[in-house]
């Protein structure tokens, strides 16, 4: 299959940051959202991303108005119909990522291939609710997408090999570092990461150190570029504390119960940098 048209839904930090990297390829790109304001988002964190590019002289002014203009934005799943494949960065949230994907398979011709960025839930199921299950593949971007080398591509146990072998070429032809990954919960990124996020605010629950110091004793002490209190701030409490639930609920072992301080943090509203306050304040 040649991909030329890519549509990505969601137009968020992840949805943004995979319609910029596609569009910085070469590929023409459909970002879709429920609204106006959210693509508007959307596209200004891609200008702003560019605009940082610019200033370290990485990219022209030209080059950065070539890589908008192959964007285009559609409130309407309509619009996605003519996309040879589709990159689903939605919320985590299950059921509306089933309904998702249940309205692509309505609107988007035969031939398209269905993706999912999700952190953690089934591939396999998303695949189930479509009549292309074999054409449903996962592509797990990294944060922030523009600057992460790996995606995760990851088969649902329907995913069909030629569909597999696609999607690794896409990921190689936008200039990231494919990884061929079983279904299973969490994957391998998720299902490495999050439980060491969380038993590090397992540390600031029981007030063993403070945040900052949490974060210091894995950067000096484990050579992590960040810390893993500061991480979850960026990629979201809400979302990893979702990702725990699904290790939780998925292999229904303790070992995976999310701290009781990360559900209270959620339920505070401290989401980390896109709501200005997690375990630090932005």
């Amino acid at each position: 299959m040649t991909i030329k048209h890519i549509g990505v839904v969601g137009a968020g930090q992840m949805g943004s940051g995979i319609a910029q990297v596609c569009a910085a390829a070469g590929f023409q790109v459909t970002l879709n959202d429920l609204n106006n304001d959210a693509i508007q988002r959307g596209i200004s964190s891609i200008e702003n991303s560019l605009a940082r590019l610019v200033s370290k002289e990485k990219i022209s002014d030209q080059q950065a108005r070539d890589l908008v203009a192959l964007i285009s934005t559609d409130t309407d799943m309509n619009g996605l119909s003519d996309c040879d494949i589709v990159v689903e960065a939605a919320t985590e949230n299950e059921p509306l990522k089933l309904d998702i994907f249940r309205r692509l398979d309505e609107v988007c011709k035969a031939s398209a291939i269905l993706a999912s960025n999700t952190s953690s839930i089934s591939i396999t199921r998303l695949a189930a609710v479509t009549s292309r299950p074999g054409q449903v593949i996962g592509m797990h971007f990294m944060n922030p997408v523009p600057m992460m080398a790996l995606v995760e591509v990851i088969r649902a146990l329907q995913t069909e090999d030629k569909v597999f072998e696609d999607v690794t070429e896409l990921a190689k032809a936008i200039g990231k570092v494919p990884v061929d990954v079983k279904d299973g919960f969490g994957f391998v990124a998720n299902r490495i990461l999050l439980p060491m996020i969380n038993e590090a605010i397992y540390c600031r629950y029981e007030n063993l150190a403070s945040a900052e110091e949490i974060d210091t004793v894995m950067k000096l002490g484990m050579a992590h570029p960040m810390g893993p209190l500061a991480l979850a701030d960026l990629i979201g409490l809400d979302t990893c504390l979702s990702i725990m639930e699904v290790l939780h609920d998925g292999f229904n072992d303790s070992k995976y119960r999310p701290c009781p301080l990360l559900k209270q943090m959620v339920d505070a509203g401290y989401l980390g940098r896109k709501s200005g306050r997690g375990f630090y304040e932005y």
